[in-house]
């Protein structure tokens, strides 16, 4: 059986490792383009995907628009059996319909919740106590082609996205190989989205641009909490510091912790006490465990405090 390979960040370098380590035959990888990257824009950057693939030896595509005619010549040109898409893009249907056995992916969520470009932050900052990884056959709409296999993985409060993340590869990589396996020796099936619907609202997971990190001070203890560690390490909520006279500069927060309490502070009030720095929110306090101001290094709270000086009037916006 000939696969097409399709993906681009570290989550679907894992799932193609397995894959060739088993023995199937990867006939090629289509990724993103190289990206540029520096302040000039004068060096190009492959995806982990892409590294690896040329690691392995494998023949890389790596076409700008997918229904461009050289790229489906190509992409025909391997005959592959089946297409095998993690992280990547939504595929066309000239692209999607092309193998006999048809175009699958590896989405990370329980579908048919959290459809959409980034499922595993919204499902943390949502708070939700599971998650999981499904495999599901592409249609014309996004994510919502009928569904192959489901694992179901916990969240613990202590899980920031980036643990979320780890969990998820590894499960998803064993989930796409169990797919792969099935569909080979014809015992997949498949089964519509709606026989997984409940009486719960549908969750989407839209993709994440700068603003939508910002924190909101009055959003509640928990919320603030859960909102904070759905975005670390990566992109990373951040906030406003006001200080003397108003000056303002940006802070990134990736670790925190919280205390429920009763207070009267104005949300986004500071507080220092020795090494700790605390934030005011509805329903208690916010403790900022790590945090990144703008043109340097992360560093733990108790190194800041050691630079900073805080005074009554700071607060965050």
């Amino acid at each position: 059986m000939k696969i097409i390979y399709m993906g681009t960040p570290d989550f679907a370098v894992e799932p193609l490792r397995i894959l060739l380590d088993n023995g199937y035959n990867v006939v090629a990888v289509v990724t993103m383009p190289d990206k540029a990257i520096g302040r000039h824009h004068d060096v190009l950057q492959s995806s982990p995907v892409k590294k690896f693939a040329v690691e392995r030896g494998l023949p890389v595509l790596q076409p700008e628009k997918l229904k461009d005619p050289a790229f489906l010549e190509e992409l025909r040109a391997f005959d592959a059996d089946l297409q095998v898409v993690v992280a990547f893009r939504m595929l066309p249907e000239v692209v999607w319909g092309m193998p006999r056995l048809g175009t699958f992916n590896l989405h990370a969520a329980l579908l048919p919740q959290y459809r959409g470009a980034a499922p595993l932050n919204w499902a943390v900052i949502n708070g939700d106590k599971e998650t999981g990884v499904t495999t599901f056959f592409l249609d014309h709409d996004i994510d919502t082609g009928r569904i192959i296999m489901q694992e179901r993985c916990p969240i613990h409060e202590t899980d920031n996205v980036g643990d979320v993340h780890d969990r998820l590869m590894e499960l998803g990589s064993q989930l796409v190989l169990k797919t792969v396996r099935a569909i080979e020796d014809g015992t997949a099936t498949s089964v519509p989205q709606e026989q997984f619907m409940t009486d719960e609202p549908l969750r989407h997971a839209p993709k994440i641009f700068k603003e939508t990190c910002r924190i909101d001070w009055n959003a509640g203890l928990k919320p603030v909490f859960n909102f904070v560690r759905g975005l670390s390490p990566y992109p990373a909520a951040w906030t406003t510091l006001v200080g003397e006279g108003g000056k303002a500069q940006d802070v990134k927060v990736y670790d925190t912790h919280y205390l429920e309490a009763d207070h009267s502070e104005i949300p986004g009030t500071l507080r220092v006490e020795g090494s700790t720095l605390r934030v005011a929110v509805p329903g208690g306090w916010l403790y900022i465990d790590s945090l990144q101001i703008a043109g340097k290094k992360r560093m733990q709270v108790a190194d800041f405090l050691r630079g900073a000086r805080i005074t009554p009037d700071m607060h965050y916006e």
